[in-house]
């Protein structure tokens, strides 16, 4: 396997330059954290009535309602004027446009439209990323986003919202991907899965919690997407400080622009480096690379039985990880909030056992843990006829303790499997499958007219069976990424299924110890 971090390490594979990345990755995942709750926030629907011959100050309805009260002075069916109750006195979308009741369907299908721009960013700009580059496919994708952001708060129709709703959703996945991707390709195998849980899950959790005292304060939805284009100043700072992937450049055989990264990545680092360091590392990639795959794809990867088996495990694995709490009727607001507690502590949960009991066992855990809570708050809620919000919500937070904890694990241990030539294309498509399975989830949830708890014992079994299949998943923990398909094909050839990192740990020691005594 070609040692891409044996000349990482030399050029420094955490000094000032990783540190630099590390800031301005911290910073778009915090901006993009804020992106990310745009949407449900400017498109909330508050508690809203009919306003048409109402006293001024009339009390509000318990419930929403579309058509005029009894007790107004009119005697239509249809509503001129509507009321809303604003939560913490913000402004929404939907509220200034009155896009509701008959009106509601334009809503959502620019919720639809957003849906789409996330699916479609995550094949196309894996591809391009793969193609490309990392660097400039992501300020791409933000750029696009911030345009979208920007051109919507103007006055619109329907097909303008829509399509600037679609802009928007580019840059969702792609930021969870491609942020990851430069952090796993340029640090140190040891600070890999901390340097991805301080930059992703703190500042993300810092991003959500601080949207909602954001919104509170700027209190409409147009100074929001203002506030939501901020990321179109940090790309100029990404361009100067951030070289392109020296794996995905290696990968793809551009050699001298890989030595131009190592040789600026040594500079800023204060590292001097021999030039024939360099000429024999990439006449070491050559002789390595002499018989890869040329401009390998997805296609490609799928073809070779190892790493397809790796694919649709992963892909099983990232399409539990979203939960549904039947009867949880909350605002974007609370449920933000609620989120974000789950997101820290299984942030500090991955960083203390990822790199101790190794990637294998804490996939296997955190799925078998799952498995538990599927279904046992199922059964705890089946016999409450009309379970409370504070319970409901606070199975909801335990669990999504859980779930966050299985993604962020769970994704760097994908990014660690799939080889660089395809990483971005794996992970779009795996992106793109999974929310679309998870879409179709739906109608395994409709099951409970059949049998109450028919659904939870079915996404139970699919979970216990991705437990088990963790069990056929290499160990990756303080190895090389793989870079080419040959490489990701034999990588844990000589691991078995009971193999994990705990106990390769411990067995180095007695190996060398057998090795220094023949």
């Amino acid at each position: 396997m070609l040692e891409v971090d044996n000349i990482l390490e030399k050029c420094g594979d955490f000094s000032r330059q990783q540190r630099i990345m590390l800031v301005l990755c911290s910073l778009l995942n915090l901006l993009s954290a804020i992106h990310f709750l745009s949407n449900p926030i400017i498109n909330y629907v508050p508690k809203y009535w009919c306003a048409d011959g109402l006293d001024p100050g009339a009390p509000p309805p318990k419930e929403s309602s579309c058509k005029p009260l009894y007790n107004n002075s009119t005697n239509s069916d249809t509503c001129n004027k509507y009321n809303y109750e604003l939560h913490m006195g913000f402004q929404s979308f939907v509220s200034e446009k009155n896009w509701i009741c008959d009106e509601g369907w334009k809503i959502r299908k620019g919720q639809a439209y957003f849906l789409a721009g996330r699916l479609i960013s995550s094949l196309f700009m894996g591809y391009l990323a793969d193609i490309l580059g990392r660097v400039p496919i992501l300020i791409l994708t933000n750029v696009i986003a911030t345009s979208g952001n920007f051109l919507t708060i103007f006055n619109m129709n329907v097909d303008l919202f829509c399509i600037f709703r679609f802009v928007c959703g580019f840059v969702i996945n792609t930021n969870v991907t491609f942020i990851r991707i430069l952090i796993v390709e340029y640090m140190r195998p040891s600070l890999r899965t901390v340097c991805l849980n301080i930059c992703s899950g703190f500042f993300i959790c810092l991003g959500m919690a601080s949207t909602s005292w954001i919104v509170a304060l700027i209190g409409n939805w147009r100074r929001f997407m203002l506030f939501d284009s901020l990321p179109i100043f940090v790309m100029p700072i990404f361009v100067i400080f951030v070289p392109e992937s020296v794996q995905w450049l290696i990968s793809r055989k551009k050699y001298d622009k890989a030595i131009a990264s190592l040789k600026r990545v040594a500079k800023i680092n204060g590292r001097q480096i021999d030039d024939s360091v360099f000429e024999e590392f990439i006449e070491d990639c050559k002789f390595s690379q002499q018989n890869t795959k040329k401009n390998p794809n997805l296609l490609h990867l799928l073809r070779m039985p190892r790493l397809r088996r790796i694919f649709l495990i992963m892909l099983l694995e990232l399409e539990l990880i979203k939960h549904h709490i039947r009867h949880l009727n909350i605002s974007p607001f609370v449920r933000s909030s609620s989120l974000i507690t789950s997101i820290l502590p299984a942030s500090l949960v991955v960083i203390i056992l990822q790199d101790r009991i190794g990637r294998k066992a804490l996939a296997l855990t955190i799925l078998l843990l799952i498995v538990l809570f599927i279904l046992l708050p199922s059964v705890l809620l089946l016999h409450a006829a009309n379970p409370s919000t504070p319970l409901l919500l606070t199975i909801y937070v335990f669990g999504s303790v859980f779930f966050q904890l299985a993604f962020l694990s769970n994704i760097q241990y994908t990014l660690e499997l799939v080889p660089t030539c395809v990483r971005s294309q794996a992970m779009g498509a795996i992106f793109f499958i999974a929310y679309v399975l998870y879409i179709c989830k739906g109608y395994i949830l409709n099951l409970r007219e059949v049998f109450v708890l028919l659904p939870e014992m079915i996404l139970g079994v699919i979970a216990f069976m991705g437990a088990c299949f963790c069990l056929l998943l290499p160990e990756t923990m303080n190895r090389t990424l793989p870079c080419s398909l040959e490489d990701g094909e034999k990588l844990g050839n000589d691991e078995h299924w009971y193999t994990f990192g705990c106990t390769k740990k411990r067995t180095q020691p007695e190996e060398l110890e057998n090795s220094l005594a023949a």
